[in-house]
């Protein structure tokens, strides 16, 4: 059996591939399917230590930044000699432009195509796929509006087994927190983060006297923030009390989420993350997402009381204050968001694209 996976070499198209990949192993473990091969095919390895410890074996294809064209034609062709070389069972893509020349080469040598939509607004090479997908899978109940029907099936967001369980041990010595004072969370991690941390940078004088704050802006913004925050901080007496990171890894992501009393966030895939971990949460949306897909899939996350929305426009340093203490301060209001969150994620999603991987492989071979 052989089974590649494919997608955008990103965070939100990446770390769904490699949580179904998990899933992938247990099962090929656990059936004792010998002979079955994971491949990964897109542009960049993105995480060349993932895949590797995995299993997952990498395939370079050419970047094609639109569908027309002599580059296109020639990394088409490129890909469809990769892919009958190896002839696998199933293609299952997360999608973007990486994934259009490996599904196109799937798409004319008949192999079985499995999609896996993570937005509310699907992105464009999921739109044109569908028409030769076998299944789309979605994360939220919206996506049914752009999909046949009959192929759907709802398994909610595939999370990473090192993200899926909080943990608290070590976090307050790890991350230099003191443990009787509330923990605020602000995941940038990206340019299109920049306006939350100059709004981040602007608040801290303002609550650090109640609030701890662990702020990733991003590798981009961090230089900037840092000299801000030194500014603004000088002379503050709870300085100590911000943390800033540019990037966080998988144990530092799962120490903050078992002691983070709220989180703000963009309305990426990250937004799955929050749910699993039931955190209360401001969620700000970028507005120049392609489609507007952030703006939708934050309030189709509000809409089951998981968060409260801001937009970018809207965001004003007492609004955000305003926002962070009416949430913290009241435990009605925390216990239905993180009751709105669960009701929001739906567990064992890798498992089951996995499952339905496996069970269209065999049925090919």
């Amino acid at each position: 059996m052989k089974i590649v996976l494919t997608g955008n070499p990103t965070t939100d198209f990446f770390n769904p591939l490699i949580a179904v990949s998990e899933e992938l192993n247990n099962i090929i473990d656990s059936e004792n399917l010998a002979e079955a091969r994971i491949y990964f095919f897109s542009n960049n390895p993105f995480e060349k230590k993932v895949l590797y410890e995995n299993g997952i074996i990498y395939k370079k294809s050419l970047l094609v930044k639109n569908k027309i064209g002599l580059k296109s034609f020639f990394s088409i062709i490129i890909s469809i000699i990769q892919i009958f070389s190896i002839f696998p069972d199933v293609v299952f893509s997360t999608g973007g432009i990486s994934s259009y020349p490996t599904l196109f080469a799937a798409r004319l040598l008949r192999i079985p195509v499995i999609l896996h939509e993570f937005n509310s607004i699907p992105n464009d090479i999921n739109l044109w796929a569908q028409k030769f997908a076998k299944k789309i899978t979605v994360a939220y109940k919206q996506e049914i509006d752009f999909f046949d029907v009959n192929k759907i099936i709802q398994t909610g967001q595939p999370i990473r087994h090192n993200l899926q369980e909080p943990s608290k041990s070590g976090a307050y010595e790890f991350l230099g927190l003191e443990e009787n004072i509330p923990v605020l969370w602000i995941l940038g991690g990206s340019d299109g983060a920049k306006n939350i941390n100059r709004k981040i940078e602007e608040i801290l004088p303002k609550i650090l006297d109640r609030y701890q704050v662990i702020h990733q802006t991003g590798r981009d913004d961090f230089d900037d923030i840092k000299m801000l925050t030194n500014s603004s901080l000088m002379n503050m007496k709870y300085k100590y009390r911000y943390h800033q990171f540019d990037f966080l890894n998988q144990l530092s992501m799962k120490m903050i989420a078992g002691v983070s009393d709220l989180v703000i966030s963009r309305a990426g895939s990250t937004l799955f993350e929050i749910a699993y971990w039931g955190i209360p949460s401001i969620i700000i949306p970028r507005t120049d997402s392609i489609h507007n897909y952030q703006i939708k899939n934050a309030y189709n996350y509000a809409r089951e009381g998981a968060c409260v929305v801001i937009e970018e426009n809207n965001l004003g340093s007492d609004s955000l204050i305003f926002e962070i203490d009416r949430i913290y301060n009241s435990e009605n209001i925390k216990k239905s968001m993180k009751d709105g969150a669960d009701r929001f994620s739906i567990k064992d999603a890798g498992k089951n694209i996995a499952k339905e991987i496996i069970r269209i492989a065999l049925s090919h071979e």
